[in-house]
């Protein structure tokens, strides 16, 4: 891994010189996240992650949290005005002046269009949106063999990091049990609704010409690669 980061570095160092604005796309488990988060440290940008973002206002019980928490309360999605506005005023914030990457955002054909009216208030607009294409089967695979320790709270994964003895920790030798949120059914219907939810701005993207398909499920540094020789190309 380490290899392939630092053939990367003349990339890098080009692509400091831009100003970025990235979209990244993938389902829940398809590793948006990681690559988000190792992006922005290389590239010195900021990375907005939508679900981080809307905890933060929710903690903070700003007037956007508060429209939030009356939806959640409910049990309803925050609907599109709301987190448009949540992330309208992310980017008004100073450390997006260089360049942001968006995790999470746009989830509907509306975001993906509030979001270019933001940009272009603001004399921007998109440099790439990059899709991390990953099988429903191979999502489900990672994000339904998680078991946590009920003692320490330790994290396990069946295929990527199983315990020594099943079901028991490594660590102090409590019960390993499955979340509720970590089971494969509900996983499955999560993995779902992304998908539903996603394909039209996935379309959207693609018939402007933004659109980069990413194979995610290859490994991180390979994944990596495949996003910064995008960018350049952009």
């Amino acid at each position: 891994m380490g290899t392939a980061y630092k053939l990367d570095e003349p990339i890098i160092a080009h692509l400091r010189q831009k100003k970025l604005y990235i979209v990244l796309l993938g389902g829940p488990g398809s590793g948006k996240g990681t690559q988000g988060q190792k992006l922005a440290e290389e590239l010195q940008i900021a990375h907005v992650a939508s679900g981080d973002l809307l905890r933060e206002h929710l903690a903070q019980e700003t007037p956007i949290g508060r429209a939030a928490q009356t939806y959640i309360s409910c049990g309803e999605l925050v609907p599109d005005g709301v987190v448009i506005a949540m992330i309208r005023e992310r980017l008004e914030r100073a450390d997006t002046a260089k360049g942001v990457i968006l995790d999470g955002f746009p989830r509907t054909v509306p975001q993906a269009k509030a979001l270019d009216e933001i940009l272009a208030a603001q004399a921007r607009k998109l440099t790439l949106v990059a899709d991390l294409k990953v099988s429903p089967e191979t999502l489900l695979a990672r994000l339904g063999g998680r078991w946590t320790c009920r003692e320490c709270g330790a994290v396990y994964h069946v295929l990527y990091q199983p315990p020594r003895e099943r079901g028991k920790c490594d660590i102090c030798g409590g019960e390993l049990y499955q979340r509720p949120d970590d089971r494969p059914e509900v996983q499955k219907r999560r993995i779902a609704v992304y998908f539903a939810q996603t394909l039209p701005v996935i379309a959207y993207y693609k018939e402007r010409g933004l659109l980069v398909e990413i194979d995610g499920e290859r490994d991180i540094a390979a994944v990596h690669t495949q996003l910064l020789a995008a960018l350049e190309a952009a």
